[in-house]
């Protein structure tokens, strides 16, 4: 379960990923491979560790581990790199500036982050300047002078702007759009759009009364005429005084502006409409803080549960501004717009209940795609105007359309169809006109894997990569010679940055690194910045040029993490008992490992959190907290298994979809695999197996305690999700459709559901503060369990923490509680 966040200050988007090894790189390396090529590796012993890890260190703030890079991009010239860090418990960020040559980095001054080059900046035709926002004020850059004009100082935050054909800038600000010319620094408002009914103007009388009064009373017919004659003067005026700002648009009073998109010959203007009552949360939806400022309990507003929400689509429209004409854009054009793609599961639930369904075809909600991960918008224009792309989705979650906006008609035309009878990544979006042509790039999950594609209008798709691996990060050369993008070819838990040649589809591996990593082209399209980790070392920067050596850039993981001992997890495979192929995992061995010993080993296996996520790849987990804590557990004398069960990202749709309407039973089919393997590779006793994990690993944990009582001795859950029902529905609606649908997806999937079939030892921890997965999902579980007399569980409440822990005396308290369990129940 993920949250997104745009920086409002410098901004950046590369993700804090984690870099290096404790091994040379090349042995690294060589390693690695033989892993990635055996089907089941074996087991190396682990280093011996002279030092004792302790909960007390693990949990610490973490800047003892070194205050790392943040969200990395280049300079504008290509020379220098620009990143953040933060400590943890800071709530401000401090800025850097760095060249590609230097060893050290240059911390930016308040007074200076408005000069410092965007990242998300715009540039003219001809790439001479580049308009940029900066705390919601317009800048604008001259590239080969440096020199920078401020051009708006205002409280109103500008929301977008673009260069037109001729060099002009066009920004938007709430629905008024401006056009600056360069030739005079004039500023013309181009539109203003008023969410309100068209104000009628005088009108005719139309009763008996009103006709009447005008027939009789010579003073009210005098004032009729003359409101006539105002209103035709300023329309003769508007008409031909070319000095005044164009008429209002009048859309009506019950939608709002969602998106705007201006084109760039400042012609067109594409608006995503929404019912302007629609709300991201209802009026149940709050959370108490018994810790008010005020010493009293205080009401904080929430996120709405799936059970409530209902997202109710947008409505395209096209404001012509030449002509002044409004086109409601209808979306008969896209291909299925109105299929009954629920119907089988609409009919099994209407069985259930002792009815039946009768399946009628009927027009979908649709609404521009809601990427999770990109900095693009769903709206894209061809460099010279003449073309509009959408990339639209179907709030039933079934259906992503790539589709042309004709201009003269206002239709849609399909370019593109995905279709999944489970749901449509909300990955693996990311599309755009090629500059000069026709055709759009696009990726698309249509193979089971997310692939390159290339479409001229007139042609058909073809597809730039092929195979069973994961192609992400886009990125289009400043020449547009070739498509940059990121893909682990070699083994699902590697990654490296590709190109292929758009004129002659050659492909092309640029890195060769062993680990994880993110990436950023170099405007100049010479060089690659990467944010790159291995498994026991957190993310650094490095610099390669595109044919040369890589060389590191940054170091700011501190001496006492980088001189510290620690034990790289093997990545392996376990085989599936129920068909779905190799499951991917990481194992920690115990220190001092033995297969021979009489004894064997206990275990505990680790679930991730966010379900869609991989952690058993080579590259430095998120989970940094718990990959020292799992190094601790081996110092102890466990075996440590972290599954990428199904549902995790990395390997393709099917193994994303194989939860689909039937979450937390795979996902333990897979876990019940990893215990058998454990004892049948690892030397581990089957019978003192523990589990846990936060967020959807503690959905998991329920699942495995509650479903699967013989698998595990004892399990933790964090901040569990116990009803999906009271989740949030952009996440859930994908795999459990909604709950007024799809009543039998809900009831088993949920852990709340089968309370009655815990036998093991359980513990429940949550923050009260939780505003993603709520406290109440715990709240409920406890009193479930209370009412079926289950003896065996034990809670423990954090207060003031919310989804992600930020105290580190929280973090403490949780896994000594985790620790202390594991201790009691498998030792």
């Amino acid at each position: 379960m993920t949250s997104l966040m745009r920086n409002t200050g410098l901004s950046a988007i590369a993700l804090l990923v984690l870099t290096a090894c404790s091994a040379t790189p090349s042995t690294q390396a060589t390693t690695q491979v033989k892993h990635a090529q055996r089907a089941t590796p074996l087991l190396a012993t682990p280093p011996r560790v002279s030092d004792q890890l302790t909960l007390e260190q693990i949990m610490a703030d973490p800047d003892w581990m070194g205050i790392l890079v943040k969200d990395a991009y280049w300079s504008d010239d290509s020379r220098s790199v620009y990143f953040a860090r933060q400590a943890s418990a800071s709530p401000l960020r401090d800025y850097y500036r760095q060249g590609i040559t230097q060893t050290s980095a240059t911390q930016l001054g308040l007074d200076a982050l408005h000069l410092a080059d965007q990242q998300y900046g715009v540039f003219d035709a001809e790439k001479r300047r580049k308009a940029y926002l900066y705390q919601g004020n317009l800048f604008v850059k001259d590239l080969h002078s440096g020199e920078i004009k401020q051009v708006t100082r205002q409280n109103a935050a500008i929301a977008g702007v673009r260069f037109l054909k001729d060099g002009d800038l066009v920004y938007w600000q709430g629905e008024n759009i401006f056009r600056l010319h360069q030739d005079t620094g004039l500023i013309e408002q181009l539109a203003n759009i008023q969410m309100l009914n068209e104000p009628k103007g005088e009108t005719e009388p139309d009763t008996y009364i009103g006709k009447q009064q005008q027939r009789l009373i010579r003073y009210v017919a005098l004032q009729h005429e003359n409101a006539k004659r105002g209103e035709q003067y300023k329309a003769e005026l508007q008409a031909a005084d070319p000095t005044l700002a164009a008429n209002s648009w009048y859309l009506g009073d019950k939608e709002k502006v969602s998106e705007l998109s201006v084109s760039p010959d400042g012609r067109y203007v594409l608006l995503a409409l929404t019912d302007k009552n629609y709300d991201w949360r209802s009026e149940h939806d709050i959370m108490p803080n018994y810790l008010g400022k005020q010493g009293y309990v205080d009401a904080v507003p929430v996120r709405a549960r799936v059970a409530e929400d209902n997202p109710p689509g947008q409505r395209l429209v096209l404001l012509d501004l030449s002509s002044h004409q409004k086109q409601d854009i209808t979306i008969e054009g896209l291909q299925g717009f109105d299929e009954d793609v629920l119907a089988k599961v609409k009919a099994e639930n209407a069985k259930a209940m002792g009815t039946s369904y009768k399946s009628e075809k009927s027009p979908r909600k649709i609404q521009l795609i809601e990427d999770w991960g990109w900095s693009q918008s769903a709206i894209q224009w061809s460099d010279d105007g003449k073309h509009l792309a959408v990339m639209l989705e179907a709030v039933d979650n079934k259906d992503r359309w790539l589709a042309r906006v004709e201009l003269e008609k206002g239709k849609l035309r399909t370019e593109h169809r995905l279709h999944d009878d489970a749901w449509i990544n909300y990955d693996h979006n990311q599309f755009g006109w090629l500059p000069g042509t026709d055709s759009l790039y696009y990726l698309s999950e249509e193979t089971g894997y997310s692939q390159l594609y290339l479409k001229p209008l007139a042609a058909k798709a073809k597809a730039l990569t092929q195979g069973k691996f994961v192609v992400s990060d886009i990125q289009l050369g400043p020449k547009a010679e070739y498509i940059y993008y990121k893909a682990n070819k070699t083994h699902p838990g590697i990654y490296n940055v590709y190109r292929v040649a758009l004129a002659t589809g050659e492909d092309e591996q640029l890195t060769h690194w062993d680990g994880n990593l993110d990436y950023r082209l170099s405007p100049d399209g010479h060089s690659l910045l990467l944010t790159a980790s291995r498994r026991t070392q957190p993310a650094e920067l490095y610099v390669q040029p595109i044919s040369g050596e890589l060389r590191q850039l940054t170091h700011y993981t501190s001496d006492a993490f980088k001189n510290y001992p620690w034990q790289a997890p093997e990545v392996v495979t376990v085989p599936s008992s129920h068909g779905a192929g190799a499951i991917y995992a990481r194992v920690y061995l115990p220190q001092g490992y033995d297969a021979t010993r009489a004894a064997k080993y206990p275990a505990v296996v680790f679930n991730h959190g966010a379900g869609y996520l991989q952690n058993a790849d080579y590259g430095f987990s998120g989970y940094f907290r718990e990959f020292m804590f799992h190094n601790l557990l081996s110092q102890q004398g466990y075996v440590v298994l972290d599954m990428d069960y199904r549902g995790s990202k990395g390997y393709g749709r099917d193994w994303r979809t194989a939860i689909y309407r039937n979450m937390g039973h795979p996902e333990v089919e897979d876990l019940r695999d990893g215990v058998s393997w454990l004892g049948a590779n690892a030397h581990v006793d089957t019978e003192k197996v523990g589990t846990y994990g936060g967020s959807y690993g503690g959905f998991l944990t329920f699942m495995s305690l509650f479903t699967a009582p013989d698998l595990f001795q004892a399990g933790a859950a964090l901040r569990p999700v116990s009803d999906w029902a009271h989740y949030n529905a952009p996440y859930t609606s994908n795999i459990l459709n909604t709950p007024d649908v799809d009543a039998i997806a809900y009831q088993r999937s949920s852990p709340i559901e089968e309370v009655q079939g815990l036998q093991k030892p359980l513990l429940i921890m949550s923050g009260v503060m939780d505003d993603n997965v709520f406290f109440q999902d715990s709240v409920r579980v406890v009193q479930r369990l209370i009412e079926l007399e289950k003896p065996m569980f034990e809670t423990a409440i954090y207060p003031v923490e919310p989804h992600g822990f930020r105290q580190p005396s929280s973090w403490l308290d949780e896994y000594r509680r985790i620790y202390k369990l594991f201790e009691r129940e498998l030792k």
